[in-house]
């Protein structure tokens, strides 16, 4: 396979990827995510900046979760988000930490 056909390829992977977190599945919560899988929507839309940084595009956090979510936080929390448990807000910590903090 050509490099831009895997390029290719890739795109429309992670595409789906977003459509089905964004769309089909608004209703599994950030924090299951990431407790499950040490990463969620949050994580996606920063490597999304950071690969926009990388090719010398400025891009903000915000800026780059309103392109992967659609919309704001803002609205999203409001349509989408419910309250986590504290065991739930507590194995998050421990997730971040792992997953977040810690990655170079």
């Amino acid at each position: 396979m050509d490099k831009q056909t895997e390029i290719e390829l890739q795109a429309a992977a992670f595409r789906r990827l977003q459509q089905h977190l964004m769309q089909d599945r608004t209703d599994v919560q950030n924090i299951d995510m990431m407790n499950l899988t040490g990463f969620c929507r949050n994580c996606l839309s920063r490597w999304y900046q950071e690969a926009a940084n990388a090719n010398g595009i400025e891009m903000g956090k915000d800026e780059a979760r309103e392109i992967f979510y659609g919309m704001t936080m803002d609205e999203w929390k409001a349509t989408y988000q419910t309250e986590a448990s504290a065991e739930k807000q507590a194995a998050f910590k421990v997730a971040f930490e792992e997953n977040v903090t810690n990655k170079g």
